[in-house]
């Protein structure tokens, strides 16, 4: 019988033949080709993969998106060098990058966001010729690039071979000594793109800005040079012709002497607090038509330095923030549209109507810290401004209540003065008041009419806190939602005064000098919404008798308390914290059937007593309460 032998083996076949019995095998191998109509689409073909091709991608970078790079705090020290030519958003916030390279960018023209926050770029790192191809940039974020005087040791070459390899932009840069003093960003770029809308400097050691810098950008719209060393120097005159569209300004923490001239006219906030500003030029705001708010805090501004043509032609101006200045009188020529004057931390004297005649529509007024006396605020200083809301007063030398208060106040805040009596009709002006705030004065009892709360129907809370009440003031108004009277000289209470308080969810009457003797039977009686109690840093002996039934949080520490029986919180069954600390307790002071009933307890605190107390809690209670040490 015959052997078979494979034809591209058989010797003496040609080698032509050989050649073309091997293509035949293959083919056969290979199976018929596919007809292009029966194709299935959803398989791959030959050499085709079924996921995507990568994108190209700086190593250990993200790109969430064909147009996004995103390689924020890897401590990078140089310019990634393969980034996408499409890239359209850059960020390289937190890092030690030190300049941007030019070959680089120039290869960016479609960047629109470039964020280099909080690197070490110096001025020098920013050449001008670095934004020529950024044509298209609309967001420039070089905040917090101040370089520390010891920076932090470089990395060594191993651990950034990718990053300092052959080729890579700036690698020179990774053998630097880290003992080298790099210079600051203190000059600012003399030309930004035409096409940006944000443009962020802050933080820096900026010292000087030019023309073009923010100069010619019709987008511009939000500039942020704020916590630098800018002085009127080194702001040109026309730092911002041809940039009408800017709405925000911050040149806050800086060094200016003077409001500088020639501001976009579109401004709508202008940040200039914390310089050195004494004066505002005669004119200087007149074309601003369009500012809503003006921050001028913590500066030298004195009365010469403003006068009644300065806010005048601020016609849609609503906050003005002149605090922490050394102004003696309210500014003349305020707007009608004003809402929030600050005037807080000067040295005002006396306030007169005439100045704020032309601020009618004003429902903010602090001018707490001054150096008002007791004709500080004549009867009538405030009548002009007929829709003032709050008014912020603590802190001066105040010696009665002002009179003929505007009807429609409602938060009256004047701690911190030397008010030693309220008249039957001292509060008779303003019965829409919902606030008020008599604390750390000179309010005696015997001084206190017993109808000077009479006619404050809507006042939710009063406190009369640091005082030198002796007794709960009686009269006091039935809608009540918070009382303090904590540090007076309370010896005593009685049901009478908290009569009618069935709205009271929060009373305070820690650091007094109250007994469980001189609480009268009854005096909770009528705290049916009452919720916080804080009897603290009292002369309590035990736990008072018949509190609240909607009482959730109850203060009993720094007292005398040395026992707790077992029907102490019987008439509390909503108690979710308790707080008993520093009193007298021993390991077993508290009643094992104390907590029974109480299943929203959640809170005690018996820390800082002689021993550590036990505490036994119901097996209803969510979670087991801390228990305190001595």
């Amino acid at each position: 019988m015959a052997t078979w032998c494979p034809t591209w083996l058989h010797p003496d076949l040609s080698l032509h033949s050989q050649r073309l019995s091997l293509l035949l095998l293959l083919l056969l191998l290979l199976g018929p080709p596919t007809t292009p109509g029966m194709e299935d689409p959803a398989f791959p073909h030959m050499g085709e993969s079924s996921q995507p091709l990568p994108r190209a991608c700086p190593l250990r970078c993200s790109c969430p998106r064909a147009d996004t790079v995103d390689c924020d705090g890897l401590d990078l020290w140089v310019f990634p060098h393969n980034i996408t030519r499409e890239a359209q958003h850059l960020s390289l916030q937190n890092n030690q990058l030190q300049e941007l390279p030019y070959n680089e960018l120039s290869r960016l023209s479609d960047l629109r966001t470039l964020n280099l926050h909080n690197n070490l770029i110096s001025s020098e790192g920013l050449p001008d010729e670095a934004f020529e191809s950024l044509t298209q940039l609309q967001h420039f974020y070089v905040a917090h690039n101040k370089v520390s005087p010891h920076p932090t040791p470089h990395p060594t070459p191993a651990s950034h071979t990718a990053e300092c390899g052959e080729g890579t932009a700036g690698a020179g840069r990774c053998h630097q000594d880290q003992h080298t003093v790099l210079p600051q960003l203190s000059v600012a770029p003399q030309f930004l793109p035409r096409s940006l809308r944000v443009a962020d400097l802050a933080a820096n050691q900026v010292t000087e800005i030019f023309p073009l810098t923010f100069g010619e950008k019709p987008a511009l719209r939000s500039v942020y040079l704020h916590n630098n060393h800018l002085s009127n120097a080194g702001l040109p005159p026309d730092a911002f012709h041809g940039s009408e569209a800017v709405t925000t300004l911050s040149l806050s923490n800086n060094q200016l002497s003077y409001l500088p001239p020639s501001l976009p006219p579109s401004l709508e906030r202008l940040h200039l607090q914390n310089n050195l500003i004494s004066k505002v030029p005669r004119g200087a705001l007149s074309r601003q038509t369009h500012l809503r708010e003006l921050y001028l805090q913590h500066n030298q501004l004195t009365d010469s330095g403003l006068d009644a043509t300065t806010f005048s032609k601020l016609h849609r101006l609503e906050y003005l923030d002149l605090s922490h200045n050394q102004l003696a009188a309210v500014p003349a020529g305020l707007p009608r549209t004003l809402t929030v004057l600050h005037l807080g931390r000067n040295r005002i004297q006396q306030v007169e109507a005439a100045r704020l005649r032309g601020a009618r529509g004003l429902r903010y007024l602090l001018l707490q810290h001054n150096q008002l006396g007791a004709a500080g605020l004549p009867a009538g200083a405030l009548r002009p401004l007929r829709g003032l809301h709050t008014l912020h007063v603590y802190g001066n030398r105040l010696e009665r209540v002002p009179l003929a208060l505007p009807r429609r106040l409602r938060s009256l805040v004047l701690p911190h003065n030397r008010v030693a009596a309220l008249g039957a009709r001292d509060l008779a002006a303003t019965p829409r008041l919902a606030e008020l705030n008599l604390a750390y004065n000179h309010l005696a009892s015997a001084r206190v009419h017993h109808r000077a709360f009479r006619r404050l129907r809507a006042l939710r809370s009063l406190d009369l806190a640091g005082n030198q009440l002796t007794r709960v003031p009686s009269g006091l108004p039935t809608g009540l939602h918070t009382l303090r009277l904590q540090r007076n000289q309370l010896r005593a209470l009685e049901p009478e005064p908290l009569a009618g308080l069935d709205q009271l969810r929060e009373l305070s009457l820690a650091h007094n000098r109250l007994r469980v003797g001189d609480i009268e039977p009854g005096t909770w009686h009528e705290l049916q919404a009452l919720q916080v109690l804080d009897l603290s840093h009292n002369q309590l002996s035990f736990v008072p008798p018949d509190l609240p039934e909607a009482l959730e949080e109850l203060h009993l520490q720094s007292n005398r308390i040395s026992h707790v029986g077992p029907e102490a919180f019987l008439s509390t069954p909503s108690l979710r914290a308790l707080f008993l600390r520093a009193n007298r307790l021993h390991m077993t002071s508290i009643a094992p059937e104390a907590f029974l009933g109480l299943p929203h307890l959640c809170v005690v605190d018996t820390t800082g007593n002689p021993e550590q107390v036990l505490i036994q809690l119901p097996a209803t209670a969510p979670r087991q309460p801390r228990a305190g040490g001595p």
